[in-house]
């Protein structure tokens, strides 16, 4: 075997470990961390024309030390997306351990590399050698046996701002801007969230699979910081509106969390149509455990003009996770019956 001694070119070889399922609709899967990892671990399941569009805001952990320190994409959200579609191999296995790998001193001492995913060195390494994002996870994909390809929704860092309400000694309430995804996502409420910087272009890959889609599925994951950040940026949401594609919304199975205090499902969706009043949505998958009032909820998918179907997509555990086969045999259903 040769070494590599010249820079890496921009494309992968071919005939990367793992096998490859049948072709399948050509869908596309927005949003980020574990929501994104859920819908992608049930769609790898029916199709090996996948791909992954992934928020670029997080600000935290690993990811928020690396885009400060290097100026880079923050690779967290990615590498989780890339661990998803690992091959079902050993190979495939062994890298998606590999990636989710998060080194800790051992004996208490703090060490620089403390917290740190190894995934997320190794997508930086790659980005530096390469000078380009998304050969740099053309490559990580490769490497892993990828099902599918993953790609940032822009290819510079974005912030996301949001507004909260805060009570006043003497009655009423201020609006206090909370900025930073790790802060939004704690915060509450969000009102009047946005992106910046406003300007900022969307990836142009990500642009063209979103157009040569059969299939966009949006969600499930963080409502504010992971689903509504794809609609904030102005070139996403008009590919989103503008694609042939069939859409479909994938409702989190916990409504009332850290960062939607006190929405309901139906609220979700207003959410949505408040910010993108011109997307429009053909399915609203969603667990009826999650939904307190199935008319209400009703009323809200018929107002961004999708159709409701119920399917029990959790986990048999107490915690609210999606089934991968679960949520592959709902998004099976849904694609025949379009």
């Amino acid at each position: 075997m040769g070494v590599l001694t010249g820079p890496l070119p921009l494309v992968p070889p071919k005939g990367t470990p793992g096998s490859q399922p049948a072709k399948g609709p050509t869908v596309v899967a927005l949003g980020g961390g574990h929501g994104l990892s859920a819908s992608l671990s049930a769609l790898r399941l029916l199709t090996s024309e996948l791909t992954a569009i992934v928020t670029v805001a997080d600000d935290g952990g690993s990811s928020g030390r690396l885009r400060e320190e290097y100026g880079v994409l923050p690779p967290g959200d990615l590498r989780m997306a890339l661990s998803a579609l690992c091959d079902d191999t050993d190979w495939g296995r062994t890298w998606r351990d590999v990636m989710q790998h998060r080194f800790k001193t051992p004996s208490g001492r703090q060490g620089s590399l403390d917290d740190h995913a190894m995934g997320n060195l190794l997508i930086v390494t790659l980005w530096e050698l390469l000078g380009d994002a998304v050969a740099g996870l053309k490559w990580a994909g490769a490497l892993l046996g990828a099902r599918g390809q993953v790609l940032p929704m822009s290819t510079q860092p974005l912030n996301i701002e949001g507004d909260v309400r805060v009570p006043l000694p003497g009655g009423g309430y201020e609006f206090q801007a909370v900025k930073g995804q790790a802060k939004c996502a704690v915060a509450g409420s969000l009102e009047n969230v946005r992106l910046f910087p406003e300007d900022a272009h969307a990836c142009i890959e990500a642009l063209t699979a979103i157009e040569l889609a059969d299939w966009i599925i949006l969600g499930p994951g963080s409502w504010y910081t992971s689903v509504l950040p794809h609609l904030l940026l102005p070139e996403m949401r008009q590919a989103l509106c503008d694609t042939p594609a069939k859409r479909c919304l994938t409702m989190n199975l916990a409504m009332d969390t850290k960062e939607t205090s006190g929405m309901s499902a139906a609220d979700h969706l207003d959410a949505l149509r408040h910010y993108a009043p011109e997307f429009s949505v053909d399915v609203v998958l969603a667990d009826p455990s999650s939904i307190s009032d199935l008319k209400e909820f009703e009323r809200a998918a018929g107002m961004i003009g999708a159709e409701v179907v119920l399917g029990k997509v959790g986990a048999s555990s107490r915690r609210p996770v999606h089934d991968p086969l679960r949520l592959a045999s709902a998004y099976h259903d849904i694609f025949g019956n379009s």
